[in-house]
């Protein structure tokens, strides 16, 4: 279960949002600027609320002016909107960034199909290969949440189908809170458990 109850004073509003996630597919939507990718961040601890507190599976990452919890403690997997590989490293290698259990590395790249593409560079592999290596990434560490950042937007549209048929299968193996962010209303619909519209700071009942 993710929890979040958190505000934070932006340039031209607060962000006040609560979130209740269990182990399901919450996808928050709305236009650009609205506060979706940071409330996503606030979640990872790439940037820290006002006030609020956050809480994953009983741990609480963040709470008001208390110590929070670092990002690399926090056990959450983050998938970005421009896949943040690194353009020296080997897809492997990429992939091993986020976590060296060997098994769990050959399961997943057996299950997403790219283990062709393990000694090829960033640079070598098209924009849907570059989304499921990241999100291979993403899932090395073990995460007890996920969070994905419009990672569909730059993809063809076929490419764009399979990679979400991919994500709904590793949903129903791992069955832990995802929270994914996209301006498609079609995808939201299709892909959420929970939709949950976001304007200025706010959810949107």
């Amino acid at each position: 279960m993710l929890s979040i109850d958190i505000q934070k004073k932006l340039k031209s509003y607060m962000l006040d949002v609560q979130l209740q996630i269990d182990g399901e597919i919450a996808v928050l939507f709305g236009p650009s600027g609205a506060g979706k990718t940071t409330i996503l961040n606030c979640i990872a601890g790439l940037n820290q609320p006002d006030a609020g507190q956050i809480t994953l599976n009983g741990r609480q990452l963040y709470h008001g002016k208390a110590k929070h919890v670092p990002t690399p403690k926090r056990r959450i997997g983050y998938l970005f909107q421009d896949y943040a590989l690194f353009p020296h490293m080997t897809v492997k290698k990429n992939i091993r960034y986020g976590g060296r259990d060997e098994r769990l590395l050959s399961r997943l790249v057996n299950m997403i199909g790219i283990d062709h593409l393990l000694d090829n560079y960033p640079h070598q592999i098209s924009g849907g290969e570059k989304q499921r290596v990241a999100l291979i990434r993403a899932l090395m560490t073990k995460p007890e949440a996920l969070l994905l950042d419009e990672p569909f937007s730059s993809l063809d549209y076929d490419t764009k189908l399979a990679c979400q048929h991919e994500l709904q299968q590793l949903h129903e193996s791992w069955n832990i809170p995802i929270i994914l962010v996209t301006h498609d209303k079609e995808e939201a619909e299709k892909l959420g458990d929970q939709l949950l519209k976001i304007d200025n700071g706010k959810r949107v009942i």
